[in-house]
């Protein structure tokens, strides 16, 4: 699948942070064939010169660069780049990948990984951005087989009406906001339950749990709500889902 273009009409621009040559050559090689346009920088200074100079319309991030952590670097840009950045990280970073996505990233992709994955992440990370301002005025969101109405507080599956207590509805409202995007434990406690609840895990998952028997489909349907084990949840963007 190409990729679709920019609001330019161009091919979109993906900046490269990593410092690993023979990944950087691969990733450069697969996502120039996916129609995407490339930059590479090897480290953080690097990376943040190069995204103010040409302002990417995603950015590819490493969280272990030779010169300043990634999450530095997720910093500096965040302060004033509003596209998509996605982390990527060694498998068992948990901890990292959490702080990464507490602090604005997007989305992660775990070393090893293949490059279909990163494509559909990267696909369904710039499909966000571009609903995004439509979203915040839509009164219906809509996913699916999901419907949320939000002027009726009204909740369907398949033509289906799903009851849902207050906690619920706002749960899976913060989750249909980012929907296809990985949210945390500790934002979504926080948008739920409030700041002083951040550390009450298990109401998370008994909330998850009540969600998933309400609303999944089961094997008849695709899949909606996905768990990122030691980081959070998703609600699945299901025209993405086996992008």
């Amino acid at each position: 699948m190409s990729a679709a273009p920019s609001e330019s009409g161009t091919p979109p621009l993906v900046l490269l942070v990593e410092d690993e040559l023979p990944l950087v050559r691969f990733i450069e090689a697969s996502l120039t064939s996916a129609g995407y346009r490339v930059l590479h920088a090897a480290s953080g200074a690097q990376a943040t010169r190069m995204a103010t100079q040409y302002v990417p319309d995603l950015v590819l991030l490493d969280l272990g660069l030779p010169d300043v952590d990634g999450l530095t670097v997720l910093a500096t840009l965040r302060v004033w780049f509003r596209g998509p950045i996605l982390i990527v990280s060694a498998r068992g970073q948990e901890r990292r990948k959490v702080e990464a996505l507490d602090a604005g990233a997007d989305d992660y992709v775990t070393k090893p990984f293949g490059i279909p994955e990163l494509l559909a992440r990267i696909r369904v990370a710039l499909r966000h951005v571009a609903r995004e301002a439509t979203r915040a005025a839509c009164t219906v969101l809509e996913n699916g087989p999901l419907r949320i109405d939000l002027e009726a507080r009204r909740v369907t599956c398949a033509g289906r009406e799903v009851h849902l207590t207050p906690i619920e509805f706002k749960l899976l409202l913060t989750l249909a906001r980012h929907v296809g995007k990985v949210v945390t434990q500790r934002q979504l406690l926080e948008d739920v339950w409030g700041p002083r609840s951040t550390e009450e895990t298990q109401y998370l998952r008994v909330y998850m749990t009540h969600l998933r028997r309400k609303l999944d489909p089961g094997p008849s349907g695709p899949r909606l709500f996905s768990t990122e084990a030691g980081v959070g949840y998703r609600l699945e963007s299901i025209e993405d889902t086996g992008a």
